[in-house]
């Protein structure tokens, strides 16, 4: 997304009631979203070949992201000719300000 993109009109969108008054437009919409988390779980599943794939999740803010991602890396290695071993596993970071 260049830094002059002005986004999308809000009216374009189903934003839920208590998001209303606060958003003034989207810049980036979910589908967009959606359909680059596949391209990256694409990515992996072929970077990393028949290698063992270990997803680690920064618990908090990135538990959505993470569980779409997994979700298509998921359905990839089900399709594909060959399994490949996922482990899972979470942590969770202290920030200090």
């Amino acid at each position: 997304i260049r830094d002059e993109e002005s986004g999308y009109n809000k009216n374009l969108f189903c934003i839920p009631k208590h998001y209303e008054e606060d958003l003034e437009r989207v810049f980036i919409p979910h589908g967009l979203i959606l359909d680059r988390t596949e391209r990256l779980a694409r990515d992996i599943m072929q970077d990393m070949g028949s290698n063992h794939i270990v997803a680690l999740c920064v618990l908090k803010g990135g538990y959505k992201f993470f569980a779409d991602l997994l979700d298509h890396i998921k359905a990839l290695n089900q399709n594909d000719d060959k399994s490949v071993p996922i482990t899972v596993d979470f942590v969770r970071i202290k920030s200090y300000c």
